[in-house]
């Protein structure tokens, strides 16, 4: 309960082919209780589950251009229960992210860095 867990790539593909332009694919996604971040070849997409049933969700897309910065706030760089916090451009406030002990915010935080540095 609460923790971050990978995804099958092909149940997401199937699910987010909508929403993905042509050449667009997923390489990786997680789920963390409701929410999701899928990361694209080209953007990230949080999805946010809202209400009781879930029923309402809202997809964030980010591209990764538009990350000015991000940021991972712990104990310490092996201590997992971490607050990860996206900031855009043209935004003052950054989108936060809870991550309690087992998530995986190592492997979120490199995925982000990977896109975010070779740009």
């Amino acid at each position: 309960m609460g923790h971050a867990s990978e995804v099958s790539l092909d149940a997401i593909a199937k699910e987010f082919q909508p929403l993905m332009i042509e050449g667009e694919f997923v390489e990786k996604a997680f789920k963390l209780i409701r929410d999701m971040f899928i990361f694209t070849n080209k953007r990230l997409i949080l999805v946010n589950k809202q209400g009781i049933t879930g029923s309402k969700i809202d997809y964030l897309t980010v591209p990764y251009t538009s990350i000015r910065k991000f940021s991972k706030e712990s104990a310490g760089i092996m201590d997992l229960e971490a607050d990860l916090r996206i900031w855009i451009k043209g935004e003052e406030l950054p989108i936060k992210k809870e991550f309690k002990r087992g998530d995986s915010i190592n492997e979120v935080y490199q995925i982000l860095s990977k896109h975010i540095l070779k740009l």
